[in-house]
């Protein structure tokens, strides 16, 4: 707050991810972009909202979003949540970071990116699709509803992440 610089704050509720880019004023914050992993499902998106890769898809949207609004950097902001390496948290500020949006931010709290792209979630629910279909139905009840097949889960990954690059490479050719 001190530094004058935009805050990037990532929360995560029961159920979703949630990004902004905020500027703090006087008369309180004002809100430069917001992004939440619902929005998400715009791009194609049918996997979890509240995964690791949800939440760094969520960043990397936020992030393309707060360089349309005019920030050039941000300070990360994870509110009271502890600062665990790999988290979720982390992988939102990693999205806006790809993005092109400057976040001072040690590398060695990022996820890696086999967990970003989703790979353990794919691994896990082939060994659990053959070990106990019951409980994979149960656990993955939501995801599966929406027709997703869960070990491709990476690629679908990839797919959305190129329709996000799309979407801001085309506004910024057709804006200049």
């Amino acid at each position: 707050v001190i530094s004058g610089r935009p805050r990037f704050v990532v929360r995560r509720t029961g159920t979703r991810i949630i990004v902004q880019a905020m500027q703090a004023l006087p008369q309180g914050d004002r809100t430069l972009a917001f992004a939440d992993s619902t929005h998400l499902a715009k791009f194609g998106w049918r996997g979890g909202t509240k995964n690791l890769p949800a939440a760094y898809l969520t960043g990397f949207l936020a992030g393309h979003l707060a360089l349309k609004s005019g920030v050039s950097t941000a300070i990360a902001d994870i509110g009271l949540a502890p600062p665990v390496p790999g988290s979720r948290l982390f992988a939102a500020i990693k999205g806006a970071i790809d993005a092109g949006l400057p976040i001072p931010c040690a590398s060695k709290m990022f996820p890696p990116e086999e967990r970003i792209r989703g790979e353990h979630i794919a691994a896990y629910a082939k060994v659990l699709s053959e070990s106990d279909p019951e409980r994979y139905k149960r656990q993955f009840n939501r995801i599966l509803k929406r027709r997703v097949d869960l070990t491709k889960l990476p690629k679908h990954f990839e797919t959305v992440k190129k329709k996000i690059v799309a979407k801001f490479s085309t506004r910024r050719s057709t804006s200049k």
